[in-house]
């Protein structure tokens, strides 16, 4: 190689080196571009009147995209037909609304965008865009606000719908699950609050909805529903503020058609409560004939079990609750019967006041006490008690516990028979208490509360952790708590029946009262605590 192209060669490194590391020292295109995107025109013009065309122009500076359109997107009144939008998909100066219905005279729309407009490039949102137009002389202007919250949560859920249904002569109670709603709107992903805009002057019905497949109809088995006990009347002058309380309906009872899963056990799978269901054989049956019902531990099926085996194809079957009769028919085949599997809880750790649970998963028939024993650690015998639910097929041992102590159940052979004679082997079983220094505790203290009460101590996701019951004032304590966090929650039981009763729309019953308090501290082992708790009237 001559001088002269080493020369060459060496300058073009140098150059390479400088050209990279001035790459790497240049600012890549200066700030980060922040700024939402505007709209330079709409065809018609936003707010306009006398709308008779069926398509919408909007035209934005810069390239946009559109996201979650079916979610975002409410359009208030509803359409019967929804209309096209686009860009779906691909990005865009323009959105162009085709729209798809007849749309009626006189009547202002509102379309809705939430947060479902951003730019293209760095997806800066342009929220809660609405484009209001009228089929008429004027654009209807009336506003409707309030709050959502949740009869039982801390929070309420995301995306609830707040509807209005025009009280007029073809108004009845029965519309939410037929129409859709006059006006609409949501409460998206962020906002516990609504408002519902552009409304004419008139009597309403006010009403939210959990939208599970998001119709704009009240499914009672999948939504969530909140309504205003009286309907109101919208006005210029009027500024009520509507607070709303979400809750879930208790299913109307029904019962679904029975299928045969095993050997002589037959499902009957319900919706409702089944506490007051009852299911008769109509079949002709032999003398002998005998059978048990048990439930799902975890879903909402009742067990028919029945002996001996009969030869047929079919049984027949009457299934009644006080606002439900039908005849069913279960398909019979020959299989095998469930084997018996015992179990037990809780394994570990036992508090000092729950129960030992022994379940099968087949009925029990008999049991011999005498063939269990409970030994602690000093090897000495401890007395219990049962108890023994039926439907649930489950015995509870009843036992004194006593702190830093371990407990032994042994089950002999045969203790337990199922229902179709099989026994059990020898189980063993052990659990054990926890010291006393290892738990916490707390005094609760109740002001202005009206009884009785179900005061209750929940997780972060609202499980039951701890619970008592109170009728009068007093101050309750809550020993051997875990450490850990908790959130309390105070259920007014104005019927006093001893359980929280939700609302009902039809009846026009509302959910009971919940109250919901934060903890002042953190539960922590040997750690007392007192807390006051101030409750308003409402």
């Amino acid at each position: 190689m001559n001088k002269s192209l080493s020369n060459f060669i060496f300058i073009a490194f140098i150059c390479l080196v400088f050209i990279n590391c001035a790459n790497r020292g240049t600012p890549g295109g200066g700030p980060k571009d922040e700024t939402p995107p505007s709209i330079e025109s709409s065809s018609p013009d936003n707010y306009s009147t006398n709308f008779k065309g069926n398509e919408i122009k909007i035209a934005f500076n810069e390239y946009i995209k559109i996201k979650d359109i079916q979610k975002q997107l409410i359009i208030s009144p509803p359409m019967k037909w929804q209309p096209d939008i686009s860009p779906v998909g691909s990005a865009s100066k323009e959105i162009r609304i085709k729209i798809n219905d007849t749309l009626p005279p006189n009547t202002t729309y509102a379309f809705n965008f939430g947060n479902s407009i951003s730019d293209n490039n760095e997806g800066n949102p342009f929220p809660y865009y609405r484009y209001v137009l009228s089929t008429g002389d004027y654009i209807d202007s009336l506003t409707v606000k309030g709050q959502i919250v949740d009869a039982t949560k801390r929070q309420p859920e995301t995306f609830v719908s707040v509807a209005l249904y025009e009280v007029d002569s073809t108004f009845n109670d029965s519309i939410i699950y037929k129409e859709v709603p006059k006006y609409i709107t949501n409460t998206l992903d962020s906002l516990t609050t609504f408002s519902i805009e552009n409304i004419k002057a008139g009597k309403y019905m006010l009403m939210a909805l959990k939208d599970g497949n998001e119709d704009n109809k009240y499914q009672q088995k999948t939504d969530q529903i909140a309504f205003h006990q009286e309907f109101i009347n919208v006005t210029p002058t009027d500024s009520t503020f509507y607070p709303l309380k979400l809750f879930s309906e208790e299913p109307d009872f029904k019962a679904i058609r029975p299928r045969l899963i095993s050997g002589e056990k037959i499902a009957f799978g319900y919706e409702g409560d089944y506490k007051n269901m009852d299911i008769k054989i109509t079949s002709e049956i032999p003398e002998d004939f005998t059978h048990r019902i048990t439930k799902d531990e975890k879903t909402d099926t009742l067990y028919y079990w029945y002996k001996p085996r009969l030869k047929v194809d079919s049984l027949l079957f009457k299934v009644s609750h006080p606002t439900f009769e039908k005849d069913f028919t279960a398909r019979i085949s020959e299989q095998e019967r469930d084997s018996l599997i015992i179990k037990a809880e809780p394994s570990g750790n036992i508090s000092k006041e729950a129960p030992f649970k022994i379940f099968a998963n087949t009925p029990f028939t008999a049991f011999d006490a005498s063939k269990i024993s409970i030994m602690d650690k000093d090897s000495t015998g401890v007395d219990f008690s049962t108890e023994y639910d039926s439907i649930a097929n489950t015995y509870n041992l009843n036992f004194e516990k006593t702190e830093d102590n371990n407990y032994r159940i042994q089950v002999l052979p045969d203790a337990f028979v199922d229902f179709f004679d099989n026994k059990n082997d020898t189980l063993k079983f052990s659990v054990s208490t926890k010291k006393e220094s290892d738990f916490g505790y707390v005094r609760f203290s109740l002001a202005n509360a009206k009884y009785p009460i179900i005061f209750q101590l929940t997780d972060v996701n609202g499980e039951v952790k701890y619970e008592q019951y109170s009728t009068k004032p007093e101050a309750l304590d809550f020993l051997n708590l875990d450490s850990g966090k908790y959130f309390i929650r105070v259920i007014f039981d104005t019927n006093g029946n001893g359980k929280y009763d939700t609302g009902n729309y039809l009846k026009k019953i509302q959910p009971e009262r919940v109250s919901h308090f934060e903890m002042d501290e953190e539960v922590r082992p040997d750690w007392g605590l007192v807390q006051t708790l101030n409750f308003i009237e409402e």
